[in-house]
Order: C-alpha cells, then structure tokens, then sequence
C-alpha cells in the first residue's frame, strides 16, 4: 500500500524529497499517493511542503502534429516535383492544414504560390516543428525562442506539476494505528471492545445536510410578527377566504361603488361563480340606506347604491375585508365585548408586475375595538407596535381612506438609508362603517395595516421582490437564508 511505502520509507530516511519520483519509482499512482500524504498530514504522521513545477505540454493540435508532421511539411510532401493546381492541392488536404501550411511552407520559402500552379522550391526540407514537438514531450530542453514560436501556434501550453516533499511529522509512528469510530454488536460478542481505542470527536466538523424542508425568509419573518401580535394580546382574525364578494371587500368599509379601486384594471373579478349566494340582508339593507342618504353624522355619497355590484365575487384586495366580517359579528352580539384582532395573510390586485410591486402579496393588519378610543390611543399602540419592530423614531402624516377618518400614513427614520420611510397606514374607522353592523355607538375601532414584503426584502436586503416571492425566486435563496431577527433600524 501507498500509506506503508510512505511511512516505511521515513523510517529509515530522512525525507521523501520529491512525491512525483517516489512514486514512479515504486509504480504507485501519484494522485494516490497524494492523497495518502494529504490523509497523513492532517494526522500529523508527516510534515508535507508543496512542490510545484511549471513544464510545458502539447495542445491536441500539437498532439496531432508532432504524429503526423507539421502542416507546413504536409503540404510540401503533398507536391508533387511537376507541380500541383491550388485546387487540387486543397483537395488533398485538410481544411485547417491547408490553411495553415500554405502560409507557413510560404513563409518558410519552401513553395512557390502561383495562379494557376504550386511548386516546390526546394528539394528537401527538415520538419524542425515535429521535431521540437517531440522533444518537448519527452521532456528535454528547448530554446526559449523556439518554445515562444510553438507557444503563439497554440501547439504548446504550460502545465503547473504539483507534488510533495515530505518529513516525519510529531506523531509519526512506522505504521498508523487504524481508530474505532463506532462500537458494533460483534465487538462485544468477540470481547475485543476492551483494546479498542475510538476515535476522537471532533465537534467542530459539520453534519450531514439536513434534507427536510426549508422556511421562506417570508414565513419567517411573517412568524415574528405574529409573535408581537400575541404578546400584545391580539386574536388572529379566519383569513383562509381568498375569495370575497364586492359587499365585505368595498360596501360594508364605505367604500362607494364607482371607486377607482373597484374597476376591473385594479381588482381580479371572478366568472365562475361570478356572484354571491348569501348575504344579510337586514344589514344589507343598512348599508345601502348609508351609502345613499347617510347617517350617523354623513350626508352618504347621494347614488343609486346597486346590489348586483355588491353581489360581484372578487381575490380580496385587502384583508380588511376580513375584519369587516369580523367587526359585523361583534355587532351582533347581545352585550359587547372588546377585541384586539390581527391577520397576516395574501391579498390579490392587478397590478404591473415590476421590481417592488406583485398581483400577489401579503398583508399585516391589526385593530382594536373598545369603548372610548381616541386618536391618541392609535398613536400610542403604533408606537409600541413598531418599537418591538425596532423602529422607535415615528412619523404620522395626515391621509385619506374611504372608511378611516382620521387616517395616517406611518413613516419611520431608516437609519441604514438615512432617510424617512413609509411603512404602512392607519386609522380610526367611520361612523358610517361601524353603526350598520350594530356596534353601540360609544365603540370606536382603530387600525393599523402595512405589507409583509417590504420589511422582508430590508432585513434580507433584497432589492426586487421578484426575488422574494413568486416561481422566479432561487430555491439557494430559501435553503441558505439565515434566521433574522426583526429590527429594522
């Protein structure tokens, strides 16, 4: 064996000054002997130093050459005394050697090029590039000239030999001693198991890949907001219906029927069912009053409200059409009770398709519904929302939604940009939202909604969410991500 011809050498000699020739010399592959001095250093049985050697060797077109003669010589044997056409002359040969020996016996003043007739010009020649070729594959020395003329024929290419010189090493012993990794049934059969000597542990080296399934840095990071919701005493809101009907998703938020966002180049309509079954009537009913002539303080949008518009089945473009359903149930109950609501789920808007916008996203909504509430009170959760984020420097900027007033955009100082960012939205739901479902009137909602994208693409610094989300993403991307803590700041 390779490893006890290493080890047997060294113990009688110094040194194995050149791996290459020890093992030429006993008929051992030198890539097995490498990797035995590899395996034996990393015991420390040997101390092993690199060993390089630049030499040159021929290409295959170099190969082809240094057999069959240079194209230069081809062409000079393939004349004949009286002469040969150009044509003829092409046809014998090969394509490339054509070429390439017609510009080389020229050069070399063997032929003569006529028009019509190709003669030699000389009686004999001497193949000096076979002869080179030769040469350099036994490995004998060349003329630097004459290796720089094979080198700009591409015949020639260097080739860097890397071997080992090898010492004892401190714990070299003339024959390595073969450690138990495991103890088997038979060991204690036989009753050897009292000699055997184990193998170190090594707790640094690395397990086997785990082939199990990997989490989304968007599941991820979608758990650690769940995980604020729930220590600050939320519900998770039923979000499994992707499919609403116009009324939870636009009419019962007091929305009106002619709204941009409504129109089938903003929102999926579906053919099939196209429309609702069943909806409540009496509230229904109330909602429609609402939206005509008002109530509870409005004056309504003065139109001629539309079941069959309420009727049309959409991909919700909010999940707040599932808080609708939710607030409506709270309504119906005999004595109210105080809820703190949350949802993480997909939302769907026919949206162009660029590098920070999809059809398809995630939406994170909270709400709180109590007596009393104030503007104040929906500042104040914000703040203790976003600060368990890492966000503690807020900014609040008067906005418009059809169903909050007062409503806000929220914007944090991203310290990394250096600049203000706009993280989601917010407000106080209308009157006219609340009284049809029923709630008393002292009830006040506050709500808060922002994307799950976003604040994903920030803390794995992904630029284009296409990357994050869809049939696009690198399965790389989900298999090596790390786990993030949120704080964004």
């Amino acid at each position: 064996m390779a490893e006890e011809a290493v080890l047997g050498f060294l113990e009688k000699n110094d040194e194995i000054s050149d791996s290459g020739q020890f093992a030429a010399d006993r008929g051992i592959n030198h890539q097995e002997l490498t990797n035995i001095i590899k395996r034996l250093s990393g015991f420390r049985f040997v101390d092993a130093q690199d060993i390089k050697r630049e030499r040159w060797v021929l290409t295959e077109e170099g190969k082809t050459y240094a057999a069959a003669g240079s194209p230069e010589m081809q062409v000079f044997y393939a004349i004949p005394p009286p002469g040969i056409s150009l044509e003829e002359l092409q046809r014998k040969l090969d394509p490339s050697v054509f070429k390439i020996g017609c510009s080389q016996a020229k050069k070399n003043q063997w032929v003569e090029m006529g028009k019509q007739l190709v003669t030699r010009k000389v009686d004999n020649v001497e193949d000096k590039v076979k002869d080179l070729l030769n040469r350099v594959q036994d490995g004998e020395a060349i003329d630097p000239k004459e290796l720089d003329t094979l080198k700009r024929r591409k015949l020639i290419a260097p080739q860097t030999w890397k071997g080992y010189s090898v010492r004892k090493g401190p714990n070299y012993a003339p024959k390595r001693k073969i450690f138990a990794t495991d103890l088997t049934r038979d060991n204690l059969l036989r009753g050897d198991w009292k000699d055997l000597e184990f193998k170190e542990y090594n707790f640094s080296a690395k397990g086997q890949p785990i082939e199990g399934g990997h989490l989304h840095p968007l599941l991820k990071v979608r758990q650690q907001f769940k995980m604020i919701f729930l220590q600050m005493g939320f519900e998770e809101m039923p979000t499994n219906n992707f499919v609403e009907s116009s009324f939870w998703n636009f009419d019962a938020l007091f929305q009106p029927q002619q709204h941009p966002a409504r129109d089938s180049h903003d929102t999926f309509f579906l053919q099939v069912p196209s429309t609702t079954k069943t909806l409540p009537e009496d509230y229904v009913e109330r909602v429609k009053r609402v939206h005509e002539s008002g109530g509870y303080g409005s004056r309504g949008y003065g139109y001629e409200w539309k079941r069959e518009e309420a009727n049309k089945n959409l991909l919700r473009t909010h999940t707040t059409a599932v808080s609708s359903r939710m607030l409506y149930l709270l309504g119906q109950q005999k004595k109210f009770t105080p809820k703190k609501y949350f949802s993480i789920d997909r939302v769907f808007r026919n949206e162009a398709v660029d590098r920070t916008h999809l059809a398809e996203f995630h939406q994170i909504e909270g709400l709180v519904c109590d007596r009393g509430l104030s503007l104040g009170d929906l500042i104040g959760v914000l703040n203790n929302f976003f600060l368990r984020l890492g966000m503690s420097k807020l900014k609040f900027k008067p906005a418009y939604n059809p169903y909050t007033e007062p409503s806000m955009e929220i914007f944090s100082y991203h310290e990394g940009l250096k600049k203000w960012v706009e993280i989601g939205n917010s407000g106080m739901f209308r009157p006219e939202m609340l009284r049809p479902m029923g709630l008393p009137e002292d009830v006040r909602v506050i709500a808060w909604g922002l994307s799950l994208e976003r604040p994903t693409m920030i803390l794995y610094g992904v630029d284009n969410i296409r990357d994050l989300f869809g049939h696009k993403v690198d399965l790389s991307l989900i298999k090596k991500n790390p786990l993030c803590r949120l704080g964004m700041e």
